[in-house]
């Protein structure tokens, strides 16, 4: 790396880490919380505003069924952690949902949940962040009007800290997300007590407002339907329990009992935080629609605010500090809450990069301990479903939690599995008793979590569903497709197959296009390898220049006979391939090593200008059986220079390989 590069590298990443530095990184319950609990807590910013947006389409009357549907997500949330907490306890290696599936249901179950968990990742940082250009384009108009451009330079930057590592991202997260948790429990809490204690009349600003909503009198199993998907729509607030099960090794010991412990934390917040806005919004009449078309009795040119948005400026009215404090510790949260997709989907990656479904560049750490692979392809294809979806959380969110609702059913199932086989060779009474109780809790999550997960398909299906159930069985697909390769590379290179036979001769070759000094020392090096059979070879491209060579060539004092290969295409890399494969076909149990004369540049320019035609032979003749290719190196001044100047600059990884870095 250059120099440059280096530095702004350690600018925005810092020094790298030892590798045995990685107890140091850590996280203690206090910032494991907002690290992988952010996205759970932060849902409740728009799972409510989903509930309420689904019931408009039956009117003002259908709000009524809010609170419900509340109370069947916070239901299932109770389920789902409970759940969750014996996951934690009986995998605790960071596999989680995947581990458990593969144990217990078998390699397919595995990758199914595999799949179905990297695509709900994706979505968490896209929603998330869309979600966060809406609120914070409820108080600044420029951002609602750029909401792409502000969704996708969030997640660059969210990247940039996470690419810090897990403990720095932790400890930047941990202010805003607890400063969250505080401002939302004061709204709330003196909304609610304004409104049931001291008895005023809280009304929002869109309270006046009424829906010209075209399917106000549904009635029978239309209006089931409607509520069905009005709580597949709330239950976006599930989304990013899994991810604790998955970031276990993240924890300080003892790393289950904490992990449990954050989990617990997680869902008695989330579930406050969601029915206390639900109860709030009804109580103080917010109207909220998809399109403000349908507000009758909205003023001309009004923009709609967001649910959280509505319910701080009418909490907090007259006191303007308090509503823009909740709408941008809410944008705040909303960003950071992809920091658990950030946190689950690297190790996730990295999981399966060692079983060999991913590629392997997926499973090693970087520089700061941190799966930067991982994090980079994260982003990347966060980014594209934004720029794809125009950071529509509406549109977004009908692609979201199919595939955490696959992963918590096939992983219930697999608990349920798991404690079973326990069962039968465990004798102690107290182990079985809290064993039997254990298997009662996921069969009841794999009840709740199934029946979910069958209204979410039956709701959101053509709603956009669709693209990210084909998004998971095509990356299923893709991972089949690596794991087979990998076996049948590992089949190929295995050290039983080898046959021992050695090549009987040797046939060197040196290609030649000037009587220069790297070409005396490819020579030289090539005689030092005592090949049977040693020649230099060029191709005559230009009839001048090759004349001139040989004459050189005849007066040096290089003995190595010289051939001219006729070119009439004026090629180099086709001539000198069917060369070496007539060597090949003439003596078929010979070796032939061809070298390269290279030179070595010290600026990236030069290399545009050097080389091209040694990369491109190198690259045909590695393909050729029984050719070796070997590259003699001759540093030009420039190359000298560009180490002198860089001094002892490590290559990326040198300080996880014991290297000091001098950066």
């Amino acid at each position: 790396m250059s120099k440059l590069t280096t530095a702004a590298k350690r600018m925005l990443l810092g020094r790298p880490f030892r590798s045995d530095s990685l107890g140091h990184t850590l996280l203690p319950k206090r910032i494991a919380l907002p690290v992988f609990a952010s996205d759970a807590m932060s849902s409740v910013a728009y799972a409510p505003e989903e509930i309420f947006l689904v019931l408009s389409v039956a009117g003002i009357s259908a709000y009524m069924y809010a609170p419900w549907v509340g109370l069947a997500v916070a239901f299932v949330m109770a389920v789902v952690v409970a759940s969750y907490r014996q996951n934690v306890h009986a995998y605790p290696s960071g596999g989680g949902d995947y581990e458990v599936a593969t144990t217990n249901l078998g390699p397919t179950a595995g990758l199914t949940v595999g799949s179905a968990l990297l695509v709900d990742y994706v979505l968490t940082v896209a929603v998330s962040i869309s979600s966060a250009a809406s609120n914070i384009g409820s108080a600044i108009p420029f951002v609602a009007t750029h909401k792409v451009l502000f969704a996708v330079v969030a997640i660059a930057v969210l990247s940039a800290i996470n690419l810090r590592g897990v403990r720095e991202s932790g400890t930047a997260f941990a202010i805003p997300t607890y400063a969250f948790i505080a401002g939302m429990f004061v709204m709330l809490g003196w909304g609610l007590f304004r409104i049931f204690v001291l008895g005023d009349d809280l009304r929002a600003e869109s309270s006046g407002f009424s829906l010209n909503a075209d399917d106000e009198h549904l009635y029978g199993l239309a209006f089931v339907f409607l509520i069905a998907r009005s709580f597949s729509s709330g239950c976006a607030a599930l989304t990013g329990v899994e991810a604790i099960s998955n970031g276990v090794p993240a924890f300080r010991k003892p790393k289950s009992r904490n992990a449990a412990t954050t989990l617990l934390m997680l869902g008695t917040i989330a579930t406050v935080l969601l029915m206390g806005i639900i109860i709030l919004a009804q109580k103080i009449g917010i109207v909220y629609a998809h399109d403000t078309e349908h507000l009758v009795g909205a003023p001309a040119g009004y923009h709609q605010k967001t649910l959280i948005a509505q319910l701080a400026e009418t909490v907090f009215h007259g006191f303007p500090i308090g509503f823009y404090f909740i709408t941008t510790v809410t944008a705040l949260i909303l960003v950071l809450a992809a920091n658990t997709a950030f946190n689950g989907f690297p190790v996730l990656g990295s999981i399966l990069a060692q079983d060999r479904y991913l590629p392997r560049q997926l499973h090693t750490r970087g520089d700061r301990l941190a799966f930067s692979n991982g994090i980079l392809f994260l982003s990347g294809a966060a980014i594209a479903f934004v720029v794809f979806f125009g950071a529509e959380v509406t549109k977004l969110i009908q692609l979201y939690i199919v595939g955490v609702f696959v992963s918590f059913v096939l992983s219930q199932t697999g608990m349920l599995r798991h404690w079973t086989r326990l069962l039968r060779t465990e004798t102690d009474p107290s182990h079985r008793n809290r064993m039997r109780r254990s298997r009662v809790i996921n069969a009841v999550g794999l009840t709740a979590t199934g029946a979910v997960l069958v209204i979410v398909l039956i709701t959101k299906f053509f709603a956009g569903a669709w693209i990210a159930i084909l998004t998971m069985v095509a990356i299923f697909v893709v991972m089949k497709m690596i794991r087979k390769h990998y076996d049948s590379v590992s089949r190929e290179l295995d050290e039983h197959d080898w046959d021992g036979v050695l090549p009987s001769r040797s046939h060197s070759i040196v290609l030649v296009s000037k009587l220069h000094l790297p070409t005396r020392r490819a020579l030289a090096y090539a005689r030092a390898t005592r090949p049977d059979t040693l020649e230099a070879i060029t191709v005559n491209v230009d009839e001048a220049d090759t004349r001139m060579l040989v004459r050189e060539w005849e007066k040096s004092d290089i003995t190595v006979p010289l051939k001219v290969i006729e070119s009439p295409y004026r090629e180099i890399t086709k001539p000198v391939l069917d060369y070496v494969k007539r060597v090949r076909k003439d003596a078929p149990r010979d070796v032939v090593t061809v070298f390269i004369p290279e030179y070595v540049v010290g600026h990236w320019w030069e290399q545009v200008l050097h080389n091209q035609s040694a990369l491109r032979l190198k690259g045909k003749l590695l393909f050729e059986p029984g050719v070796m290719v070997t590259s003699v190196p001759w540093q030009l001044s420039s190359s000298t220079r560009a180490a002198q100047e860089a001094g002892d600059i490590n290559a990326p990884g040198a300080v996880r390989r014991g290297y000091e870095d001098r950066v």
